[in-house]
C-alpha cells in the first residue's frame, strides 16, 4: 500500500528507475542504425519468429555492415533449446548486440542469449506484450518454465514504431493488448507497488481500453495503434518495476507446463483472477474499473474480450480439462505474493471457470 485509504496521504515506499532509451513515433524504425551505434555496438544478430523474416530482413537492410545475420528461430516460452542455438549462432557470428524484432517470444530470445553472455539488446516491438520494458526473463525446460530477474537482460534501447503493428492480426492485437493490461492490473496490487507505478498502470489500461475497441473497428486505424503500443509500453514498464502476483504465476504455469498461447491464456485468466482478489484489492479493483469506463474491473475485461473476438475460455485455446487438478498444484508451488492467500479449492474453482469460458464470480 502507498496510500492511506483513509485520507490519500502517501507512505513509505520505493521506486527504482532504470535507464532505458526509447524511441517513439511513425517511421522511427529507420533510425536503427544510428541508435546500434549510440549503444557502442558494431555487429547485431537479429533476431525473429519463422513468420516474421521479412521484418527481419528489412532490419538488416538497414543496418547494413552492422548486421551480422539473422536467427528466425524464437519460439514461444523460449525453450532452453532454441536459447542455446541462438547463444551460439551469436558467439559464432562474432555479433557484439542482438536485435529483436517481434514480440514477446523474439524479445525473451534475446534475453535468453544477454543473460548468459550480456550482449546488449535493442528492441523493436511488433506486439503489445511490454517484455521489452522489464529485466524479467523466462526460460522453458522439461515442461516447466523458469523465470527470474536480472538487469542484463533489460533491453538496453527500445524503438516504438507503431506503422510495424499495423500488420499484427485484429486477434492477435486483441489478446496482445488484454496481455498488457494484466500487466498494469497486478501493478496496481503489487506488494511493493508505489504510486508512481499506479499512474503508469492507469494510463497504460485506459489507453489499451480505447484502443483495442478501435482496432477491432479498422486495423489500419493509426491513432489506435499508437494508443495501444504507447499503453503497452506504460504497462510493461509496470510489470519490470514490481512484483507479479496470482495472475502471472497462473499463466506461466499454463503456458509453460502445457504449451498454451501466451497471450490468450493472459485474455482469459485475468478477470478471473480479478474477480478473486477483488474483495482484497477494492482500491485497485476501482482504478483498473475507472479506466476502463466501467462499474466492475473482472466483468469490464471479461467484456472488453467478448465484445472484440478474444476468446475467453482455456478449453478454446488446447487445454484439457483433465489437466487443470494438474495446473492446479503446480500453481500452488512456490506461490508469488498475492493480496488474498492462495487457498487449493478456490483455485481449482478459479481454473474451472477460465477452462469453461463462464463470467467472472463477482
Amino acid at each position: 500500500m502507498t496510500t492511506d485509504a483513509g485520507a490519500g496521504r502517501l507512505q513509505s515506499f520505493s521506486f527504482e528507475s532504470r535507464a532505458q532509451r526509447v524511441l517513439f513515433g511513425h517511421g522511427c524504425l529507420a533510425k536503427v542504425a544510428d541508435e546500434l551505434a549510440r549503444m557502442g555496438a558494431s555487429k547485431a544478430l537479429v533476431l525473429c519468429t519463422p513468420p516474421q523474416r521479412a521484418q527481419a530482413e528489412r532490419v538488416a537492410d538497414l543496418l547494413g555492415a552492422s548486421a551480422a545475420g539473422i536467427f528466425d528461430g524464437a519460439v514461444m516460452h523460449v525453450p532452453i533449446e532454441s536459447a542455446r542455438a541462438a547463444r551460439e549462432a551469436a558467439a559464432r557470428l562474432g555479433a557484439d548486440a542482438a536485435v529483436a524484432i517481434g514480440g514477446g517470444s523474439t524479445v525473451g530470445l534475446g534475453k535468453a542469449i544477454a543473460l548468459e553472455s550480456g550482449l546488449p539488446i535493442l528492441a523493436i516491438p511488433t506486439t503489445y506484450a511490454g517484455s521489452e520494458m522489464t529485466p524479467i526473463y523466462g526460460l522453458t525446460e522439461n515442461g516447466l518454465k523458469r523465470t527470474g530477474k536480472d538487469p542484463r537482460v533489460l533491453p538496453r534501447t527500445v524503438i516504438y514504431d507503431p506503422a510495424l503493428t499495423l500488420g499484427l492480426p485484429v486477434g492477435l492485437s486483441v489478446v496482445s493488448g488484454i496481455n498488457a493490461i494484466a500487466h498494469a492490473a497486478e501493478g496496481l496490487y503489487a506488494v511493493d507497488g508505489n504510486p508512481v507505478c499506479d499512474l503508469m498502470a492507469v494510463e497504460g489500461i485506459a489507453a489499451l481500453g480505447r484502443a483495442l475497441p478501435g482496432i477491432h473497428a479498422n486495423p489500419a486505424d493509426t491513432q489506435a495503434r499508437r494508443d495501444a503500443l504507447y499503453g503497452a509500453w506504460l504497462c510493461g514498464t509496470v510489470l519490470g518495476s514490481v512484483g507479479m502476483a496470482l495472475h502471472h504465476k497462473l499463466c506461466h504455469t499454463l503456458g509453460g507446463s502445457f504449451n498454451l498461447p501466451h497471450a490468450e491464456t493472459h485474455t482469459i485468466v485475468l478477470p478471473h483472477v480479478l474477480a478473486y482478489n477483488a474483495a482484497a484489492a477494492a482500491g485497485a479493483m476501482q482504478r483498473i474499473a475507472a479506466a476502463l469506463n466501467a462499474a466492475s474491473a473482472p466483468q469490464a475485461v471479461h467484456a472488453l474480450a467478448l465484445a472484440n473476438g478474444a476468446p475467453v475460455g482455456l478449453k478454446q485455446i488446447g487445454m484439457r480439462e483433465q489437466d487443470l487438478d494438474r495446473a492446479c498444484g503446480l500453481a500452488l508451488q512456490n506461490a508469488y505474493a498475492n493480496p488474498r492467500p492462495v487457498e487449493a479449492q478456490a483455485l481449482r474453482q478459479l481454473l474451472q471457470d477460465a477452462f469453461d469460458g463462464v463470467a467472472p464470480r463477482i
